[in-house]
């Protein structure tokens, strides 16, 4: 199995530092150092380092790249200024979810694309299958990138200090090219899947254990597995390919329909997703927390009155807030706040709470 999965450039580093190491979406990952809770908390209260080099990276440059994206995705890339990010999908044509995605505009001709790792090749295929009729072209360039998150509330400060160039001005989903750290070249993006401030920095393969080495003799931020990541993105709400959103959940099911942009005009997924609108949703996405000590982990069945009214999503006990927590799609008319559901551990009907979310926000 082994020979099957992809190396990160920094396998060998990893190692060394301890990691526990894991396949995920076709490549060996760290999914731990020397604690998932420690890694967790020090992203929550000082900085952390993740090797995110896994996820892949497209570019579409054109006359019609805007025309393109546009089509192709369900935010408006036209609000974008060079220097600026958005999140958003790439729908099918049932409104459901190829990928969930951040666009970053280069130039009015050039978007640079951030992928989930799994479906990079999947997104290229799809992308080139859609452009007829455009003049644009489409490129995978994740061979070309690896990528490092540093998060935290130390974080930018962190970065900071090892380059002359201004990153603590730039502005939320805002980057920057050509920014040189510790002697490394790199595109810095204020961005992030943890629901704490930071950065996201990619460059060159060969450069990446130069950065990273600088990163961690500079500011000793802990370095952070995959577990990690997991747990700070359920706690922030944010999504996960495979768990929250797939190819059969639509964006206003996922709790993100402010992505869909309707007034924007004719989009992939956009007929579907209007109707969907107009008949109105027969299930949402929803946060909850477990009433009991006994943690509620993914795929565990939900039920009420009875009847399993569904399936969690996401499902782990939350470092910082010391609780259970989970999200799973209900019925509409199980969704409202302060609903109760039964979670079925072991046989043994645990009670569970709908909540606001997201669970934790970072103080502004």
């Amino acid at each position: 199995m082994s020979s099957e999965l992809r190396q990160l450039p920094l396998d060998a580093l990893h190692r060394s530092l301890g990691a526990k190491m894991a396949p995920f979406a076709g490549w060996m990952m760290p999914i731990e150092y020397g604690g998932l809770v420690a890694e967790h908390m020090a992203v929550r209260t000082a900085v952390g380092i993740f090797d995110v080099s896994h996820m892949g990276e497209i570019l579409i440059q054109g006359r019609d790249a805007l025309r393109f994206v546009q089509y192709v995705t369900c935010n408006d890339a036209a609000r974008l200024v060079d220097g600026q990010a958005q999140y958003s999908a790439l729908l099918n044509e049932h409104g459901g979810f190829v990928d969930d995605i951040l666009v970053h505009r280069l130039a009015e001709d050039s978007y640079f694309l951030c992928v989930n790792a799994a479906n990079a090749t999947k997104d290229v295929e799809w992308l080139r299958r859609h452009a007829v009729g455009f003049e644009v072209d489409i490129r995978d360039v994740s061979h070309e990138y690896a990528q490092l998150a540093v998060q935290g509330p130390r974080a930018v400060a962190l970065v900071q200090d090892l380059t002359i160039h201004d990153i603590t001005s730039l502005g939320y989903y805002r980057f920057r090219r050509d920014v040189v750290i510790a002697g490394v070249t790199a595109l810095v993006a204020r961005t992030g899947y943890t629901g704490e401030d930071g950065v996201e920095i990619y460059c060159a393969p060969a450069d990446v254990e130069r950065l990273w080495k600088a990163l961690t003799e500079a500011g000793n931020p802990m370095p952070c597995g995959l577990g990690a990541r997991n747990t700070l993105r359920l706690e922030a709400k944010m999504a996960l390919y495979g768990h929250e959103i797939d190819d059969t959940t639509t964006p206003l099911e996922a709790d993100l329909g402010w992505i869909c942009k309707f007034s924007k005009g004719d989009f992939l997924g956009r007929d579907a997703l209007i109707r969907q609108q107009e008949a109105g949703l027969t299930r949402k996405l929803v946060g909850f927390e477990v009433e009991d000590r006994v943690p509620v982990r993914d795929g565990y069945p939900l039920v009420a009155d009875g009847q399993e009214v569904g399936r969690v999503t996401s499902g782990s006990p939350s470092p910082f807030l010391r609780k259970n927590i989970g999200l799973a799609y209900l019925p509409i008319d199980k969704t409202a706040v302060g609903t109760q559901v039964f979670a079925i551990v072991r046989g043994r009907e645990v009670p569970c709470r709908i909540v606001p979310t997201p669970f934790y926000k970072r103080p502004k």
